[in-house]
């Protein structure tokens, strides 16, 4: 070991308490590993929380595509009537010149 560098002590200690943890991890019991949602308890209250959770989610993402859509609409409607109000004065400004040409 290189004497003076930070953290050469229990380096091996650390290691092999990573692979004994990995080792008792991988050999227990696959029930023991599995939570009640993972393991398939349907009628479980983290289930009913999740499939709560998700279609709010989902409501959520919904609302904001509509608040988008609305959005574009508006500036749709905006800029059609923008134009119109242009294309009057415009008009306007032709008639009043070819009037008194």
């Amino acid at each position: 070991m290189i004497e003076g560098r930070p953290g050469a002590r229990g380096g091996g200690r650390v290691l092999r308490a990573g692979l004994l943890l990995a080792a008792v991890w991988v050999l227990s019991a696959p029930a023991a590993r599995a939570c009640q949602a993972c393991f398939g308890a349907e009628d479980s209250p983290i289930i009913d929380g999740a499939k709560a959770g998700a279609w709010m989610l989902i409501g959520l993402t919904f609302c904001m595509e509509a608040a988008f859509v609305g959005f574009f609409i508006y500036l749709r409607r905006r800029a059609k009537r923008a134009s119109s109000i242009e294309l009057d004065s415009e008009w306007r400004e032709l008639q009043r010149n070819t009037r008194w040409s």
